[in-house]
């Protein structure tokens, strides 16, 4: 980070030039549902697809690249995140429905798809109410659920590459597996096309207000989290794991285990993200101490500690 850092302060004025918003040092911890982390040392805000695109084809190969949606399913290291986070805002955030078909820029929320898609008679795709976040990360990884996945309606993705280069995506070209894509290092996800089905507006309402409800009962909502924090092994459920292994309310420092859903990690206070990562790595060596099983991050976890 500190050499990274050096060589981008010497070349800092060679950026590249932008027309939407490029912040040093800029904080995440307010940007993350946990509130917790550094810094990035560059926070880019494109003003469209190709002010990213002309950016990333000018800005030296050697600085690493990351997206960031609403950070919901995110552990941001307190030592920040080298290189650039790329940040997609308004210019973004549009859905626009066809037939069945919906197009959707990839910093639209999950609700903002769902909701579109309702006004269109298009169902299929209630389940993305319940994800926390964009377009972009649920094509990234391949978010699901309630019994579907981005894989079941996605037909393509427009991708901007690490070299700028903007391309198109189909579906199998991401190779999707469960909670994974083979989404190139440093692309990000400018767009993506749905697909549903016809559906009533009433119905996929109903639906959406039983999703919504299932989550409000069941998760921690209106605690600083990240999501649902490990995958569910073949055969198991995760949070079914962490509660056997006894770690129900767990805590290190002001990071606990959620007493509501196991598998959630909360900031209760003023927990760092070392104390969150920390906590679910014991909760890892306690489950596979109990169960043999390894349980693997589905929270994504960046930077430097």
């Amino acid at each position: 980070m500190d050499r990274l850092g050096a060589l981008l302060g010497r070349r800092q004025m060679n950026l590249p030039p932008v027309r939407g918003r490029l912040t040093a040092n800029a904080p995440l911890a307010p940007l993350v549902w946990f509130k917790a982390g550094g810094a990035a040392q560059w926070l880019f805000e494109p003003a469209d697809t190709d002010d990213l695109s002309d950016f990333l084809r000018a800005l030296d190969p050697s600085v690493p690249v990351m997206g960031l949606g609403l950070g919901s399913n995110l552990i941001v290291r307190d030592g920040g995140v080298p290189g650039v986070v790329v940040r997609l805002g308004k210019p973004f955030a549009r859905v626009a429905a066809d037939g069945l078909t919906l197009t959707c820029g990839g910093g639209a929320s999950g609700i903002l798809v769902s909701s579109t898609a309702r006004d269109a008679g298009i169902a299929g795709v209630e389940f993305l109410r319940s994800i926390p976040g964009t377009v972009g990360g649920f094509v990234r990884m391949n978010g699901g659920a309630y019994g579907r996945e981005v894989a079941d309606v996605l037909v393509e993705a427009q991708v901007v590459t690490r070299d700028g280069t903007l391309t198109t995506l189909g579906k199998a070209d991401l190779n999707y597996r469960y909670r994974h894509s083979d989404l190139p290092e440093g692309a990000i996800v400018v767009s993506a096309t749905f697909r549903g089905e016809a559906g009533d507006p009433v119905a996929i309402q109903t639906e959406m207000d039983r999703i919504a409800a299932a989550r409000e009962a069941s998760q921690p909502l209106r605690s600083k989290t990240g999501g649902s924090t490990f995958k569910n092994p073949d055969g198991h459920k995760a949070w079914a794991l962490v509660d056997a292994a006894g770690c129900r309310g767990l805590r290190k420092g002001d990071a606990q285990v959620s007493e509501k859903h196991c598998n959630f990690l909360l900031n209760t206070g003023n927990a760092t993200s070392a104390d969150i990562e920390a906590l679910g790595e014991e909760v890892r060596a306690k489950v596979l101490a109990a169960s043999g099983v390894t349980l693997e991050w589905e929270i994504q976890r960046v930077g430097v500690a």
